[in-house]
């Protein structure tokens, strides 16, 4: 196969590729991110304890990271219909492959969180500060270098699960690597498909460490802001008790 032949079959896999990544990982990001916080809030002593919610929301994030994507991917096949009408080609993949990214974001979001410094939540609590007002200003902005390395983290192995859903169809360089490289025997185009591949995944990976970095950097420059904002928000009150001494 000569690359003119390659070229626009190559561009078509790309683009499906990217749409199917692209929307899984926003799917993953907007349903996991809230699991993930949830899953520290209702923990032993979080801000919203409760240990049924969180027993219950725990085991269906280990359920839905057990499964092997492939078996995923036919539980949900009546499901994917449903949602897109058919279960061949890059949309209906997105389907499983959101499913897939959810709980697998959710865990990584609730690592992150963890490692959130809980005096600045004390100190937010003791300012009168409620629950929303804790996740808004200080868990999200103080893990946010973490969740933008569980977001990497994520893109990376929802491109992997997309080359995994062209063995059964689902569109993408998987689907044109078995297609052409394995049942065709068109080895040249197959190591150009793992060679893109391998690009991407490193771009991606360098882009988002690079990202991760840039933040900490910046945090640990500018200091705790929230800490920084509530002693600020202090020291008037401080001046008022001196001035009626």
């Amino acid at each position: 196969m000569t690359w003119s032949e390659m070229q626009p079959l190559l561009e078509q896999a790309c683009t499906e590729t990217v749409v199917m990544v692209g929307w899984s990982t926003l799917i993953a990001v907007v349903g996991g991110l809230p699991l993930g916080i949830l899953l520290v809030l209702t923990d032993k002593g979080g801000l919203l304890q409760n240990t049924v919610v969180n027993k219950v929301i725990g085991q269906i994030v280990n359920v839905g990271r057990s499964l092997p994507f492939i078996i995923l991917m036919v539980a949900l096949m009546n499901f994917t219909r449903w949602v897109t009408g058919t279960t061949i080609g890059s949309e209906a993949a997105i389907v499983p492959l959101a499913i897939g990214g959810i709980p697998f974001f959710a865990r990584l979001v609730e690592t992150a969180v963890r490692e959130v410094d809980h005096g600045l939540v004390e100190a937010v609590q003791a300012m009168g500060g409620n629950t929303w007002t804790i996740v808004r200003k200080v868990l999200v902005p103080e893990a946010l270098p973490s969740l933008i390395a569980s977001t990497t983290t994520t893109i990376i192995a929802l491109i992997g699960y997309s080359a995994m859903a062209g063995t059964v169809g689902g569109g993408g360089l998987g689907d044109l690597a078995v297609r052409y490289g394995y049942q065709r025997f068109e080895t040249g185009l197959m190591w150009i498909t793992v060679a893109i591949l391998a690009v991407v995944i490193s771009l991606i990976q360098f882009a988002g460490d690079f990202a991760a970095r840039a933040l900490h950097r910046r945090g640990a420059r500018s200091g705790p802001g929230p800490r920084l904002r509530l002693l600020k928000g202090e020291e008037p009150a401080t001046a008022e008790v001196g001035k009626v001494a």
